[in-house]
């Protein structure tokens, strides 16, 4: 049996093999890249791997930018990645800006290191970047720019690597992606979406509205975004229906854009005017991107939607109701039709001022899923606006306001602009109690005035009851004297 002083000795020796192998393959390695022709460094950088690879307990995985003609989308998602794991102590950096973004992008440059955990593992990335001579078939000399990483880690690790951390990359990424991206807002205009960039500032968090309410509307879209797998199992296209309606100025557009913000969606403002046909209403349902929101704003008097079921419609107007007008049936069909799983994660939004206009084709759940009303300004809603233009949670004219909104109808649109008349607190405040007092003193004129219209009513009845009493009377009379 070897003593213990010549097991150390042993030990010794072997490291100090494999730090000279490897300090020779280093060297054999630089010698190759700068002596060797370009058609021979990857067939010896191979053989030095292999040779390498029977000392070492470290992997190593290349993700290059591109594989073949297409671009690969673990690279482009371990850029996304790593850029949030940049430490600003790191000596050599890449910064960059586009138009699109507003915010100046860091990123590795060529040969700096990074170290990211995961899991209690890890990760060593580098980048690497090489500029590789070809020549055309013209016989000009072109340059090519390669990137890659070499991802480095301990060899046990590896069916971790593959089967967790690469997931966890490309799900990052696309959240960071998600939230990084400038939201869009399209309308249509002769069958085809043109848009601009949606910079509405409404969030979900500071949106008047009764807090009970915001909260169900924002338990349901976290529900809604988790839902793909369920929306797979149980056969149902992913999406929702909402029903926004309500008087106007109650904040029907504002829930709309703090909704796309909440779930970094693009909105598709579909003007039904617009489209010619059920045709024509298809390509530009179809043309929509997945993680949008449809919204048709006005459902009840943006258009007559013809019912192709209505039983005074001919067979001929059925026929070409298709490719001559937009029907009830077309959009039905969309909504929850074969044509509903033409994207998945989208939001469908009608918006009307009077429910009890719309047909009843278009709020069955399935559709519509869920009916929001948006109503007067109430306690909620008043604290919530007085947070937001005037920074203020408590003052002393709350509880007259508050008493006077149990009484008066008015919108969150009417108290906003009692609040922008003036920055100071109290002259906004004084000027909201004014109007909550006229609109109070206007219900109780137009009350009575209503309460004078039904007594005329009533006393014009009962006068032409008497009359009627009096006319027949005088002619059973008549008829008396003749019989």
């Amino acid at each position: 049996m070897a003593s213990p002083s010549r097991a150390v000795e042993f030990t010794k020796e072997y490291f100090t093999t494999v730090a000279s192998i490897t300090a020779s393959a280093m060297l054999a390695r630089t010698i190759i890249n700068q002596c060797l022709p370009n058609e021979f460094h990857s067939l010896a950088t191979s053989s030095i791997q292999k040779l390498l690879s029977r000392f070492s307990t470290t992997d190593t995985i290349i993700i290059q930018q591109t594989e073949g003609l297409h671009s690969n989308q673990l690279y482009d998602a371990a850029s996304t990645y790593l850029r949030t794991k940049i430490s600003l102590t790191m000596k050599r950096l890449r910064a960059s800006k586009s138009e699109d973004n507003n915010n100046i992008v860091i990123s590795l440059d060529d040969g700096e290191e990074l170290v990211d955990e995961f899991q209690g593992v890890k990760y060593r990335w580098k980048l690497v970047i090489e500029d590789n001579q070809s020549t055309s078939r013209g016989g000009i000399e072109i340059t090519v720019r390669v990137k890659w990483y070499e991802l480095s880690f301990h060899s046990k690790y590896k069916d971790m690597t593959l089967a967790t951390y690469f997931p966890h990359i490309l799900e990052r990424s696309n959240d960071i992606k998600t939230a990084d991206r400038r939201l869009k807002l399209y309308m249509n205009q002769y069958d085809r979406w043109s848009s601009i960039d949606l910079k509405h500032p409404a969030t979900l968090e500071t949106l008047a509205m009764e807090v009970e309410l915001k909260q169900r509307i924002i338990e349901d879209l976290a529900r809604f975004v988790k839902r793909k797998e369920y929306c797979k199992k149980i056969g149902k296209a992913w999406k929702r229906g909402y029903l926004l309606f309500g008087p106007p100025g109650t904040g029907k557009s504002s829930l709309v854009a703090a909704i796309a913000n909440y779930l970094r969606f693009d909105i598709y403002d579909l003007d039904l005017k617009e489209v010619n046909s059920n045709v024509h209403l298809k390509k530009l349902l179809v043309a929509m991107t997945n993680k949008s929101v449809l919204v048709i704003e006005d459902i009840d008097c943006s258009i007559s939607l013809k019912n192709r079921y209505d039983e005074d419609e001919s067979e001929t107007s059925d026929r070409d109701d298709d490719m001559t007008l937009v029907t009830l049936s077309g959009l039905l069909n969309f909504l929850d039709g074969l044509w509903s799983a033409s994207g998945e994660e989208r939001i469908i939004v009608l918006m009307t001022n009077y429910k009890d206009r719309l047909n009843p084709a278009l709020l069955r759940p399935g559709r519509m899923d869920m009916h929001i009303h948006m109503g007067y300004c109430g306690q909620d809603s008043f604290r919530m606006l007085a947070s937001n233009y005037h920074a203020i949670d408590e003052h002393p004219l709350f509880e007259e306001i508050e008493e006077l909104l149990k009484e008066v109808e008015v919108t969150p649109a009417e108290v906003s602009e009692e609040f922008l008349r003036s920055d100071d607190v109290d002259i906004a405040l004084g000027g909201l109690i004014q109007l909550l007092h006229n609109k109070r003193m206007e219900m109780k004129e137009e009350k009575g005035r209503a309460e004078n219209s039904e007594d005329n009513k009533q006393e014009n009845g009962s006068k032409k009851q008497i009359v009627e009493g009096k006319q027949l009377t005088d002619h059973d009379s008549d008829a008396v004297i003749i019989g």
